[in-house]
């Protein structure tokens, strides 16, 4: 069954219990109605944020959009801004449904950029806007800031890189999109064209990044470590207020600061 968020109530609905409690929001905000793909474990973070931050929420999960099947233009118009954690192979059927329809999407699923260039022109086409970044915590963006420092610091002096990450075991794509974002940056930033990642699956762990920089008498080390989805749910939906009001194609590393 989808789910759905209102402006002022919150109605929770599972297999064993129904509820309904009624919230609070700040009259003054802008609220939006938001379209989430996916009600995993971020996606129904992403849902919970949303409705804090005073917006209409509208959930589907896999088997209620199975091959995009519940993205009709007509439904997906009564959205602002649809948002998507779902999976490598279900985010193309997505995105071709919704950018056709001219829609705004911010896509916190990784393992697609292969297709980027395509989902981009047919965003440009049809006059849509499409938010995509690999991770959307504010402090992994500052990471990749400081790693890209690092790697141009540090590029003839002598230093070997290497990443490690380790997140939970239901994630599916290994090594993770934010591991090989940091990879690419730090490459580019020491010109050197190999950095090995040392990728684990274990538990549940949210989310753990290191860099390191080995030299013959020291090394220097620089983490993020994820506590919980939080920051990533807050980013997201922090994108897509900013993201509403915008046509075109943009990239969360180079946004993310000119959000609210």
């Amino acid at each position: 069954m989808s789910r759905h968020v209102g402006l002022a109530f919150l109605q929770v609905e599972t297999s064993n219990a129904r509820g309904l409690a009624c919230v609070t929001r700040n009259e003054k905000e802008s609220t939006m109605r938001i379209l989430i793909l996916g009600h995993g474990k971020t996606g129904k973070l992403v849902a919970e944020v949303a409705h804090e931050r005073g917006h209409g929420v509208h959930v589907l999960d896999a088997k209620e959009n199975a091959g995009a099947s519940a993205l009709t233009p007509p439904f997906v118009a009564g959205f602002d801004v649809v948002i998507d954690f779902t999976n490598p192979e279900a985010v193309i059927q997505n995105m071709r449904a919704c950018l056709a329809t001219g829609a705004k999407m911010v896509i916190g699923t990784t393992g697609w950029y292969d297709k980027l260039g395509a989902m981009k022109e047919l965003a440009e086409r049809r006059g849509a806007a499409l938010l995509y970044g690999s991770n959307y915590s504010v402090g992994v963006q500052v990471m990749l800031q400081l790693a890209a420092q690092m790697g141009a610091a540090l590029q003839h002096a002598g230093y070997t890189f290497s990443l490690a990450e380790t997140h939970h075991v239901s994630k599916l794509d290994s090594p993770s999109g934010t591991a090989i974002t940091i990879s690419q940056v730090v490459k580019q930033a020491a010109g050197i064209e190999e950095l090995p990642i040392e990728a684990t699956r274990e538990g549940d762990a949210k989310g753990l990044h290191t860099l390191e920089a080995r030299g013959s008498a020291d090394r220097l080390v620089l983490t993020h470590e994820a506590f919980s989805r939080r920051g990533f749910a807050e980013g997201a939906v922090r994108a897509a207020e900013w993201v509403s009001t915008k046509t075109g194609c943009f990239d969360f590393r180079e946004v993310y600061n000119q959000l609210e």
